[in-house]
């Protein structure tokens, strides 16, 4: 982590769980963290659990569905920071619904925020870091319903299956669109199954944990947060790509 040092990570999704999780971790190891979320106070609080730590903690109020509000959180990076040397798009949720009677404004919000808030995001820090030639790095946090279908909540979480598996197709395009364009910009999809101590079930209107994940490993935010530091710790030859 020595080249990331005094470099800046956008992190979406960072009031709760995963997102707090690597912030925690990227701090610790010397890095300016730009924390987005909606709940500014639960960024703040994060802000003075970090006011110790050799790196810094900023916390910036964004909503990843709002296009414009993104566009202003990195603006404000470029101007208060210099630009973003790495993106963590981190922010997803799922919503209880099925396909044959769902409720769209349920699917819009799936997709406004796994799939179109993590593509905004994404062209903003790859302008930042080609304006300044960075050997930068985005990293997709993805899930194992990017992968595969899991039969025991398909019908609830078909839409959320959906977002996943674009979001797999999107880093592996974007590799592709870099290569082309011969950018030094990593991007990395990592692809956690269940994990326990976050929000993630509650907010998507499950009032249970499904009794497969019940009697199931699982995994907790620190175990995620390891995961990124071990992809952006890699020398420059070493591109884990999923």
């Amino acid at each position: 982590m020595e080249n990331y040092v005094g470099k800046v990570a956008v992190i979406t999704g960072s009031s709760a769980g995963i997102g707090a999780t690597i912030s925690k971790e990227l701090v610790k190891r010397g890095m300016k963290v730009v924390g987005l979320a909606r709940r500014l106070e639960r960024l703040e609080d994060l802000k003075k659990q970090l006011s110790n730590e050799s790196g810094q903690f900023y916390s910036l109020q964004c909503d990843i569905r709002n296009e414009k509000e993104i566009l202003n959180a990195f603006e404000w990076v470029e101007k208060n920071l210099g630009g973003v040397d790495v993106l963590v798009n981190n922010a997803g949720l799922m919503q209880i619904t099925t396909l044959s009677d769902g409720d769209i404004e349920k699917w819009k919000t799936v997709l406004d925020t796994n799939v179109l808030g993590l593509c905004i995001a994404t062209r903003e820090a790859v302008k930042s870091m080609k304006k300044r030639a960075v050997s930068g790095h985005i990293i997709h946090i993805n899930s194992l319903a990017g992968h595969r279908v899991v039969p025991q909540v398909a019908s609830t979480f078909n839409v959320y299956f959906a977002s996943k598996f674009a979001v797999r197709a999107l880093a592996e395009t974007l590799r592709f669109e870099l290569a082309h364009s011969k950018l030094k910009i990593k991007v990395c999809n990592i692809s956690p199954g269940y994990v326990e101590h976050t929000e993630f079930l509650i907010a998507g209107g499950a009032t249970e944990i499904p009794e497969f994940v019940k009697n199931a490993s699982y995994l907790i935010p620190e175990n995620i947060a390891e995961a990124v530091v071990y992809v952006l710790s890699t020398p420059p030859n070493v591109d884990v790509s999923d």
